[in-house]
């Protein structure tokens, strides 16, 4: 008799730990998202150079001068691996990008 209910409460516990397991990692899964979500929002993250093309060609989406500014934009994201949200503005969000004169000391990045 003793021995029956050792079994059956070890078989509880082994469902309590399989039950707390299975809903703490969904909850660190959606932990995990949201903070990176926060992160790229705020600008912190690094892109990848694959990521370069798809957010050069949103930047430079709303200028007559396309080529120019996809080169320039690439060019800049290859470097900084960062590329401001919008069309235009916003270079605050990264540092490199934004502090990348010509010669001249005009912005190289667009």
């Amino acid at each position: 008799m003793h021995l029956f209910f050792f079994l059956s409460s070890f078989e509880n516990l082994s469902d309590m730990a399989a039950s707390r397991t299975s809903l703490f990692l969904p909850c660190c899964m959606l932990i995990l998202i949201a903070l990176s979500n926060v992160a790229e929002v705020c600008g912190s993250t690094k892109l990848r150079p694959s990521d370069c093309k798809p957010r050069c060609s949103y930047r430079c989406s709303a200028t007559s001068h396309k080529k120019p500014c996809m080169f320039f934009c690439l060019k800049c994201c290859a470097k900084c691996l960062c590329v401001p949200p919008g069309t235009y503005g916003n270079k605050q969000v990264c540092p490199c990008y934004n502090n990348w004169k010509t010669k001249e000391g005009g912005p190289k990045c667009p």
